[in-house]
């Protein structure tokens, strides 16, 4: 199989910092290409990490099977850092893109070791916390039968949006489970894979539950540790922040609006909107997780509109931590202030959000992570080489519509003898007609229109021709032509690159462990 790596795109903001322009780099402080700048922010950590916050960070750590525990000794012992990344649960561990961010983070982490000579661990935050459940309850795979397939549970019933880590899966999801696993591909690998998915997903388990069991058996031996939004001590180490954000909220958001203004007169679109008199905080009760908003003497909560005092949300919190929880804003800096972050790996919509974030991150004695993009991949199996091959058509050619590319890929079978008396014709017709136009005029200048009618005519039935010549060699391509399709499907599925739609399940049913391995080796960190 061959892997083309690189850096997604995303929005000109992201393609500028990847550049490193400094219209964009300036946003976000440091380079995700310069050494000095990771040796930079690790005196900055260092000044805020010592030995016994090291030892709180570890304590929200989630040791996967595979991982070697020592590691986070040493981490302690010699004053370590970490590169995380992280993503909301998602059903069957979600698109192939979770894992390319978790195996960017490990090389990063590996290369920045060596470097700094230091221990740094790479860490998978999983925002448990998130409540968008018609975002986590899906799945797609390009199935055997080189169709997409939609795999998802159902839709909450029980009133508001609760936290994804409170939601059980319930019986009802083994039968879209099962629907999951007869699209698998039928390989020596299959039966292991099956048993992982089987023993990950039960009635009684989480969504988030069921996503670390498959991400730490996946990722594990790569040195990839885990933790959860919801976990104690995460959520113990972070209390003062949330009430801090909660009592600062106007402060903070007028920071944020600050910023904004200065990506907007960059020419840059804000990744994420401000809400006027929003809160960076979300209070779970029992309508579910909903976003506050100031109000002179308290706050309001959006979906229901109840409103509740200052006192009122500390003593909620008090009396149970989860109920209190950070925004996509304000998660990063919780992060970054419960473990010493060297560097966030994002895709191109999280490296456009932390633009945003700067300023926010010093207001709250905290300076922003090095944003390092993750790795893009395009996976090309050998029996789409070979249709790509067959063709000569570049990667690229294959994100147009389908119709786009049977026409381009018909008009080169085009018989050059024809393309040359059709052209001699259009010549011909031109030059008669403006002869004929020349002519007509001494008689009648009106009588010239009728000779540009006859051109347009002319031409009109000349295209329609040359539909027909196209539509011919087509059906004479009709076995070469689906060929492509079904290479367009898995490169670019609904236009789409395959990386945000593909489980990652079909390639390790196809290809084994090997298959995360190529992955790994093939993500190149240089710094």
């Amino acid at each position: 199989m061959e892997l083309i790596v690189g850096y997604p795109k995303g929005s000109p903001l992201v393609r500028d910092y990847l550049d490193g322009k400094d219209q964009a780099a300036d946003f976000f402080g440091r380079s995700f290409s310069s050494l000095e700048d990771f040796r930079s922010k690790a005196t900055e950590v260092d000044g805020r990490f010592g030995r016994a916050e090291r030892e709180a960070a570890v304590q929200a750590v989630l040791v996967p099977p595979g991982a070697d525990e020592t590691r986070l000794e040493a981490f302690v012992e010699k004053g370590g850092y970490m590169v995380t990344t992280g993503q909301q649960p998602g059903l069957l561990g979600g698109p192939l893109y979770n894992i390319y961010k978790a195996l960017t983070a490990a090389r990063l982490a590996g290369v920045l070791e060596e470097r700094l000579e230091k221990p740094v661990i790479p860490l998978f935050w999983v925002s448990s916390e998130d409540h968008d459940w018609d975002e986590a309850r899906h799945t797609e795979i390009i199935g055997v039968d080189n169709k997409v397939h939609r795999i998802e549970l159902e839709k909450l019933h029980s009133e508001g949006n609760p936290s994804i880590h409170r939601i059980e899966i319930g019986s009802a999801a083994q039968y879209q489970i099962d629907k999951f696993l007869q699209l698998l591909p039928d390989s020596e690998f299959s039966s292991d894979y099956i048993k992982l998915i089987l023993e990950s997903f039960g009635p009684e388990k989480t969504l988030a539950d069921s996503f670390h069991l498959l991400l730490q058996e996946l990722l594990g031996r790569f040195g990839i540790f885990f933790t959860d939004a919801a976990h104690p001590s995460v959520k113990a180490h972070s209390s003062r922040m949330l009430l801090e954000e909660l009592v600062r909220s106007e402060e903070l958001e007028a920071i944020l609006r600050r910023t904004g203004e200065g990506l907007s007169s960059a020419g840059y679109e804000l990744q994420v909107p401000l809400l006027e008199g929003g809160v960076n905080l979300f209070l779970e009760g029992s309508a579910g997780r909903e976003r506050l908003y100031r109000e002179s003497d308290g706050f309001r909560l959006r979906t229901s509109g109840m409103h509740v005092t200052l006192r009122d949300v500390r003593e909620q919190h008090a009396e149970d931590h989860l109920v209190l929880s950070p925004n996509v804003l304000l998660r990063p800096v919780v992060e970054s202030s419960v473990f010493p972050t060297l560097s966030y790996v994002g895709g191109p919509g999280e490296i456009a959000y932390f633009a945003q974030l700067g300023e926010y991150f010093r207001a709250h004695g905290v300076e922003m992570p090095i944003v390092y993009p993750r790795c893009s991949v395009t996976l090309v199996e050998k029996k789409i080489r070979k249709i790509l091959d067959k063709f000569n058509l570049p990667l690229e050619f294959l994100q147009k519509p389908f119709h786009e590319v049977a026409s381009e890929v018909a008009r080169e079978g085009v018989p050059q003898e024809v393309e040359r008396a059709m052209e001699g014709f259009r010549e011909s017709v031109s030059q008669c007609t403006e002869e004929l136009g020349q002519s007509v005029n001494s008689i009648d200048p009106t009588l010239n229109a009728g000779a540009t009618q006859v051109r347009s005519q002319t031409f009109s039935a000349l295209e329609e021709l040359e539909r027909k010549i196209l539509q011919a060699i087509k059906r004479e391509n009709q076995i070469g032509l689906n060929q492509l399709e079904k290479a367009q499907l898995h490169l670019y599925p609904e236009g789409r690159p395959a990386e945000r739609v593909q489980s990652p399940f079909y390639f390790l049913t196809r290809y084994g462990g090997a298959f995360l391995e190529e992955l790994y080796n093939g993500f190149e960190v240089s710094l």
